[in-house]
């Protein structure tokens, strides 16, 4: 089998992967958008994917990085950043208790800054290893564990906002610093 037909068949095979981690970056609307433009990018470079490697970890890699470029051109293109999609009915009929914690969870997970979702992503739903995700993001594990600690905590709290309770402190000039 030739490298490019190997490689072809390899990433054919994280297809689903692929798509799962695309959704929870930017939601079913645009996941296979995502997909395609990491793809397209991917087998434009596949001369450069060493054998050795991951390919889930390097095609997750490419997409990350499709993301970020593209939330990138969005934050030029208007003044700040939109909330993603958010998809869940804002109501539930009674005696669906299931389907109403899978819709909270759903908002609290699209609530969540992206850079928490894509590590909750990663860890969790791909189960990667914490160092395999900071590969991935190309970011310490350190910041791994600790995006992924807050994601956490901030769905523990059904996504509502918890702030410690912070003072104002005022400069000699007497406004807020």
């Amino acid at each position: 089998m030739s490298k490019w037909n190997w490689f072809k068949a390899r990433s054919v095979e994280q297809l689903p992967a692929m798509r799962r981690y695309a959704r929870s970056l930017v939601g079913d609307e645009r996941a296979d958008d995502l997909v395609h433009e990491a793809l397209l990018r991917a087998y434009e470079r596949h001369g450069t994917f060493r054998h050795t490697g991951n390919i889930q970890h390097w095609l997750f890699a490419i997409m990350h990085n499709c993301f970020v470029n593209g939330w990138r051109r969005a934050q030029v293109e208007r003044a700040g950043v939109d909330s993603l999609s958010m998809t869940a009915a804002a109501h539930a009929l009674p005696n669906q208790e299931h389907a109403v914690e899978l819709d909270r969870l759903a908002h609290a997970f699209d609530g969540l800054p992206p850079e928490q979702r894509e590590v909750l992503h990663l860890v969790v739903v791909e189960g990667l290893s914490y160092q395999a995700a900071a590969s991935v993001l190309e970011i310490p594990v350190g910041t791994v564990m600790s995006r992924l600690s807050r994601a956490r905590a901030h769905l523990r709290l059904g996504g509502g906002e918890q702030r410690p309770n912070l003072k104002l402190v005022r400069g000699q000039d007497g406004r807020s610093d």
